[in-house]
This record gives C-alpha cells, structure tokens and sequence, in this order.
C-alpha cells in the first residue's frame, strides 16, 4: 500500500472514528481511567526484530525512526531523571523446531512466524540499541502477546508500588492491546502513549488506538505524560 493510500486510510478511519465517538460517549463510554500516584513505562517489544528492517516482524519504519524512537528517548530521559520504574519487555523461544515434541512456542507459531525469533540470536530479540537499558532498568522476555500473561509483571509492577502503566512498542493490534487490555484487568491504569505505538498494518494504529481509548485505558500523547512525569518529580522536589 503506497504512502498516499496510507495516509487516505487515516483520514477515512478518523472521519469513522469522529462519529464513533459520540455513539460512545452517549452511551458511557470514553470514560478516563486518568493517571495514578506512581508510574512505570512498559515498552513492548521495542526490539531489533521488530525495529529494524529485514525480519518478518518489522514494523512501519517511517513511523519506528521518526515518532516512535524519538518519543521513547524522551519518555526515559523523564523516567530515569525522575527514578521512576522502566520494564523494557522482549519475545523469544528456546525451542523454535516446529516439529519438535514439546516447544515453548505452544500454538502460536501455528499463527505467525515467532520461530525466526530465537533465543540463541541475541540480536534480534535485544531491545534497539538507541533505545537500550540502563542499569536499575528490567528486560522482560515473554512467550505470548500480553506482557503480563505467565510473567511476573504484574507482582514486579505491585512491589514497587506502582499504579500506572505508561505502554509503548508495537504491536497495536496484538502485544500493545493485549498488555493494556490485562493491565487494566489487573489493577493497573494503563496509559497507551501515543506516538510510541506502532505496527506494521496501515490503519491498524489508528483503529486500536481508538478503540483501547474507548474500553481499556487513555491515549495520551508523549507531551502530556511528560508533564504528568515532570509533575510528579516538581511534587516530589516540594
């Protein structure tokens, strides 16, 4: 899809959304979850495979160099002045034989290709260099879409006391939403950034963005919740 069809899309999509919206809103929904006390930034799936071109889960590029990157940078230049938590969350399989008796894949691999993501390539799975951790800072690895399914997010997220979630990375229409989708499930007021999420469809970051505002959690842009983090640092200063 060319670049003019792409952008056609969004418009169109908007427009849709536009009128969406007040069916929503007239019957309750679009309600604001807001942000809580204390936050941690959960960045799904920022790694090579999906940053970088050339592998079969690569992202919109475009978007990945000139949004994504670049407010990410400036999320954890707030978070590491402020000392508030950052999970950097990454996939990869041990197993990746799709004939193998028993694989750490389970079904999925039925779906999509997560077998080129092996564990033994380091360099596909390790979060994008510009990007990378610092020390203080966790890398996660998970197997399935959510980041809180079967890991220990959420009991790391609660011993440090926090609250909100500020969710990042790509996929929107699969690892982003579900993270949301089981953050808001357990507990947490979770915060879709939105000039940090990305996928590789057309269309698709727009019409999830959408709908999460709508049912599980705010969109916010990065400028908004770098007051919210600037604000909580100004508060704790006082």
């Amino acid at each position: 899809m060319s670049d003019v069809d792409a952008k056609e899309l969004d418009r169109l999509l908007q427009q849709a959304f536009d009128t969406a919206s007040k069916l929503y809103q007239e019957r309750g929904f679009q309600r604001r979850v807001g942000f809580g006390k204390r936050p941690a930034l959960v960045s799904v799936d920022l790694a090579n495979a999906w940053t970088r071109p050339g592998n079969p889960f690569t992202c919109d590029q475009e978007k990945m160099d000139g949004e994504i990157i670049p407010g990410m940078q400036k999320l954890l230049k707030a978070f590491r002045a402020a000392g508030l938590p950052v999970i950097h969350v990454t996939t990869a399989y041990e197993i990746t034989d799709r004939n193998a008796d028993f694989t750490d894949m389970g079904l999925w691999h039925n779906k999509i290709p997560i077998d080129v993501v092996n564990l033994k390539d380091k360099d596909l799975w390790a979060i994008d260099s510009r990007i990378a951790p610092v020390p203080g800072e966790y890398t996660l690895l998970k197997k399935r879409a959510s980041a809180f399914h079967g890991t220990e997010l959420g009991g790391i997220l609660r011993a440090n006391n926090v609250d909100t979630i500020l969710v990042t990375g790509v996929t929107a229409c699969a690892c982003v939403r579900q993270t949301v989708c089981d953050g808001i499930a357990d507990g947490f007021r979770p915060i879709a950034v939105r000039e940090c999420i990305g996928d590789r469809v057309p269309g698709a970051v727009a019409w999830n963005l959408f709908d999460i505002d709508a049912k599980f959690g705010d969109v916010q842009t990065v400028e908004e919740c770098l007051s919210y983090i600037n604000g909580l640092a100004a508060k704790a200063a006082a």
